[in-house]
């Protein structure tokens, strides 16, 4: 009976299966599901460049393994048959084919539609991918339910602080897995993030698959070893030989029957007829990779790299030799009284230290070389025999000659001893305590540590017992004679001495008090005292009777009281003039020495960040982006003392990813009315783990300052220099001639290299005003201070400081010519001096600023006995300085006027609409030139509207000729103008001090 009722429902099964083959409805005996679940976010897709390049791989490996997806036959007599489906995702999910059988169109259909998908690139959302890919499973394909899996391609991004709409990874993977859904995850690359790729994997499929490898053999090894394991898993399921059509509409349940008996299982049947002849088989996998190829030639040489960014502070050097101790410098002027200090505590008293040795007597200097003699005169006719005359005085000493020319140097000394060994540097940072190693042999004893840092004096303690005195010491090596010394305070008041050795005890003892004694007898009469001083003045007596009238005249009367003030007198005559006050250019540079509110000043100023908040960046490190960037405000508002109110200046930080979201937070926002809310607002800034869209963030960010009225403006882009240059085409040059641009370029969390072309275009390197571009290894190397410094150095590398130069302006078209004293008087080094002085007059004339369509031209000339002309009138500061460093000391007499003569016939013959001046250098040691010889070629100057100037060097100067040189009148003189046409120093070395050469030309610049 029981085998009839088995033979029943065979033979209802096979009826059942053959009406829906005649209605079109195909039912496979061993149907397997299979669905791919692939990863294109940003993550992915610009990873490495080319960008997409990974994306691409993914969807070959997917199309390979479609293609491995072949019927497979059991011994069972089971046919195992594919049924297939697939979707990409980002933050979005979209199907690339429904679950389908995979017969050769499906097979093609489905292969076509892999091959036209384009990546989404913005967030990654895989738990909402699961459970969409298990929804499909579920709906569809196979009527076993444990014959479902699903394959996830991913790089296991992001890992933390990324909020998943869905559930979470871990919640949609515990999903699927409860619906008997069996998942393996497909690493991107080999080295992608094993956590996460352990999260999606059911307990038997965590293994080391990979979508892409350097080796093809590899990625054979992922696909070989999954179809392997869904067959061996599927057999035992399809040889059962249970009777599993498709699932129908849920019927009435009927009433429970009794419990049959097992069945035994029945005979194989009957051979079919041979099937029809097959179609041709699929292309086969990749042959073995060949022989390994001959050498090839070797490549052109690589373009030069970009410039790498600053290093890293270098260790401390060793301490190098003493400097050869330098010249003098000039007096500077007596800074401000500072406010007096607090007094600080009264130090330990100090032992009184031992006497030094007496030092060894200085050798005596060897005497100076003699003076050259003087040049012999010419001989003189031969005149009569005078008589003796008498023995005359000794003459003066005479004058000191010229230095004579520097000595050859000096053959090479012997290699000097080794200096010291220099101090020990700094310690390092404490490492990680590292694992406890074996015991090694005793070492060696240490070197002496260096001595510790004194320690606070400790309570003076009770004296001890005075020590014996030493014996004397051998006497030390002679040192070298070191400088004098200052005057050292007074020493300490020595001890006291010992005190001396106590008598011998007597023996006596202390008797009692005697009685007191008789009075004595009254003793004689002292002498008289000596006579008193007079006593105090009595008062006044009432007055007498008036005396009668007469001639005489009586006694002086006493002084009378005080009278009022009387009316005041008519105006004096004015006084003599007084010295003339400090200049212009002297006020400034004393103002620039003394005062202490002169520093340069950063701002007014627009500040923007412009925050790369994409996948690959990372939730920890945009969380060190915002710290960078608060520091970095911090820094500009303390150490620069910038004001950011969004009035004087503004700051704001715009944080971007994919299009669309960009985010501004400034200070001129309605709701941040302080710095601290900003701070506030930049912590609040989350990760927004998308795509990378910099060009378009860039363009939006113009818009960040509008209506600011500061004229500078920075923006600093911190990124990974990666962008998806595909998809958003606004070019990364957009801030170029809008603002200072710092583009700052980080590895992001697959530590891939910033990509330099890129940061290079942000920064605005090719423009006619290139900004800064930098890059850091990790987003911690951001808060080192050399990397602050120089961020917030270019951020203020347009400060605005007080100008104290003295600038000086020319309004209308000037020829200068500078007169040069070169005779013996002067001296070859003083000569050099004013060399040195014309070169720095020159550079300001040539160099200041002049109105349109005006020039200014120097020339100079140098004069002795006779007259040479250096430089022509020249505006090329270049050639005027070559041409007075080649002037030699003419070392000859003093003759001014023919040489003042020719420069006025050089400027009468020049160009008639330019101004005349002549600057004209004098100690005022002349030979020959008498007064109304100055006085007739200083008024021809004036007649032909030539400004004479002079310098007037030391203290032996021809007063009427200098006179008659400023005014043209050696009687007359005019106080006004030698003011104004005559300067003064004591010396030659005077004109190189201060701001004298500044004093000239800002006078000499005047209309």
């Amino acid at each position: 009976m029981a085998v009839k009722i088995l033979f029943l429902l065979v033979s209802l099964c096979c009826t059942w299966n053959s009406l829906l083959a005649q209605n079109g409805v195909h039912f496979s005996d061993c149907p397997v599901d299979i669905y791919f679940v692939l990863d294109t976010s940003e993550s992915v897709a610009l990873r490495r460049q080319p960008y997409k390049d990974l994306v691409e791989l993914a969807k070959k490996f997917t199309i390979r393994f479609i293609r491995r997806l072949n019927n497979w036959y059991y011994q069972c007599d089971q046919i195992l048959e594919w049924n297939a489906g697939a979707l990409h995702y980002s933050d979005e999910v979209r199907k690339i084919y429904s679950l389908s059988r995979m017969n050769p169109r499906g097979q093609a259909d489905m292969i076509n539609n892999i091959q036209l998908v384009e990546y989404i690139g913005k967030g990654t959302h895989t738990d909402c991918a699961i459970r969409k890919g298990t929804e499909e499973l579920l709906l569809g394909g196979s009527h076993h339910r444990e014959n479902k899996y699903m394959i996830v391609v991913t790089d296991g991004h992001p890992i933390e602080g990324y909020k998943e709409p869905c559930g979470g990874l871990e919640s949609a993977a515990t999903d699927a897995k409860n619906q008997g859904i069996k998942i393996f995850p497909v690493a991107i690359s080999p080295d992608e993030q094993a956590t996460r790729l352990k999260h999606i994997a059911s307990d038997r499929y965590r293994q080391n698959y990979t979508a892409t490898s350097l080796k093809d053999a590899d990625v054979n090894e992922t696909i070989n070893h999954i179809l392997q394991t869904i067959r061996d898993e599927v057999e035992p399921v399809c040889c059962s030989f249970e009777c599993q059509p498709l699932t129908g509409l849920v019927g009435i349940p009927g009433i429970p029957g009794e419990r049959g008996s097992d069945g035994r299982r029945g005979p194989h049947g009957a051979m079919g007829p041979p099937g029809s002849p097959g179609m041709i088989g699929e292309v086969g996998p990749a042959g073995h990779p060949g022989m390994k190829g001959d050498k090839g030639n070797r490549g052109i040489k690589g373009d030069r790299g970009f410039k790498g960014g600053k290093g890293s502070k270098g260790y401390p050097g060793k301490d190098g030799l003493d400097g050869k101790k330098g010249d003098a410098g000039y007096d500077g002027l007596p800074g401000c009284i500072g406010s007096p200090g607090h007094p600080g505590r009264p130090g330990p008293q100090g032992l009184k230290g031992d006497p030094g040795p007496f030092g060894r007597k200085g050798e005596k200097a060897e005497a100076g070389l003699d003076g050259e003699p003087g040049r012999r005169g010419p001989v003189g006719e031969t005149g009569d025999k005078g008589k003796p005359g008498v023995q005359g005085s000794a003459g003066d000493p005479g004058e000191r000659g010229d230095d004579g020319p520097p000595g050859n140097h000096g053959s090479k000394g012997e290699a000097g001893p080794l200096g010291e060994p220099g101090l020990p540097g700094p310690p390092g940072t404490r490492g990680l305590k590292g694992p406890k190693g074996a015991v090694g042999p005793e070492g060696q004893p240490g070197h002496d540590g260096l001595p510790g840092q004194s320690g606070e004096p400790g309570e003076p303690g009770r004296p001890g017992p005075r020590g014996f005195k030493g014996d004397i010491g051998p006497p030390g090596q002679e040192g070298f004679k070191g400088p004098t010394g200052p005057q050292g305070y007074p020493g300490d008041a020595g001890p006291m001495g010992e005190m001396g050795e106590p008598g011998s005890p007597g023996n006596g003892s202390r008797g009692p008090p005697g009685l007191p004694g008789i009075p004595g007898p009254q003793g004689l009469r002292g002498s008289n005292g000596t006579e008193g001083f007079p006593g105090p003045k009595g008062d006044d007596g009432e007055p007498g009777d008036p005396g009668t009238d007469n001639s005489i005249l009586g006694e002086k009367g006493r002084k009378g009281a005080k009278g009022y003030r009387g009316s005041e007198g008519e105006e004096g005559p004015p006084g003599p003039p007084g010295p003339p006050g400090p200049s212009e250019c002297e006020i400034l540079d004393i103002v620039k020495r003394m005062c202490s509110c002169c520093e340069c000043k950063c701002g007014p100023i627009d500040l923007l960040f412009v925050v790369d908040s994409s996948e690959s960046i990372g939730d920890e490190n945009f969380k060190l982006s915002k710290q960078f960037i608060l520091t970095v405000i911090e820094r500009l508002s303390k150490d620069e003392k910038i004001k950011f109110d969004g009035k004087e200046s503004n700051i704001g930080v715009v944080q971007y990813s994919h299009a669309g979201t960009q985010e501004l937070v400034s200070m001129m926002d309605s709701n941040i009315n302080s710095l601290l809310e900003l701070k506030f607002a930049i912590k609040n800034l989350t990760w927004i783990a998308g795509g990378t869209f910099t060009g378009s963030a860039l363009e939006w960010s113009k818009n960040a300052f509008k209506g600011s009225l500061a004229q500078t403006r920075v923006v600093l882009v911190l990124t990974d220099g990666h962008t998806d240059s595909q998809r958003d085409l606004i070019p990364l040059t957009s801030l170029c001639n809008v603002a200072n641009v710092i583009s700052v370029g980080v590895s992001d969390i697959f530590r891939s290299k910033p990509g330099s072309e890129n940061l290079d275009l942000i920064s605005c390197h090719n423009s006619r005003t290139p900004g800064l571009s930098l890059q850091r290894s990790t987003f911690t190397a951001l808060l080192e201070n050399t990397f602050l410094e120089n961020v917030t150095a270019f951020i203020c590398k347009d400060k605005k400081c007080p100008d104290y130069s003295c600038p000086i302006q020319f309004n209308a078209s000037t020829d200068i010519t500078f007169l040069i004293d070169s005779s013996t008087s002067v001296g070859s080094k003083n000569f050099e001096t004013t060399k040195s002085f014309t070169k720095r007059l020159a550079e300001r004339f040539l160099g200041a600023k002049v109105r349109p369509n005006v020039a200014v031209r120097v020339s100079v000339v140098q004069y002795s006995k006779s007259y040479v002309t250096v430089a022509q009138f020249s505006n090329n500061y270049t050639e005027v300085s070559r041409s007075i460093e080649k002037m030699e000391f003419m070392n000859d007499a003093t003759d001014v006027g023919s040489a003042l003569k020719h420069v006025i016939d050089v400027h009468v013959g020049n160009r008639n609409n330019a101004k005349r001046k002549v600057l004209l250098f004098t100690d005022g040691r002349s030979q020959g030139d008498l007064v109304h010889t100055i006085e007739r070629q200083a008024q021809s100057a004036k007649s032909n509207k030539i400004a004479v100037y002079a310098i007037a060097v030391g203290d032996q100067i021809n007063e009427n000729n200098l006179r008659a040189l400023v005014a043209g009148k050696a009687t007359d003189y005019d106080v006004d103008r030698s003011a104004r046409f005559l300067y003064r120093v004591k010396d030659y070395p005077s004109l190189l001090k201060g701001v004298f050469y500044q004093t000239v030309s800002k006078q000499m610049s005047l209309d």
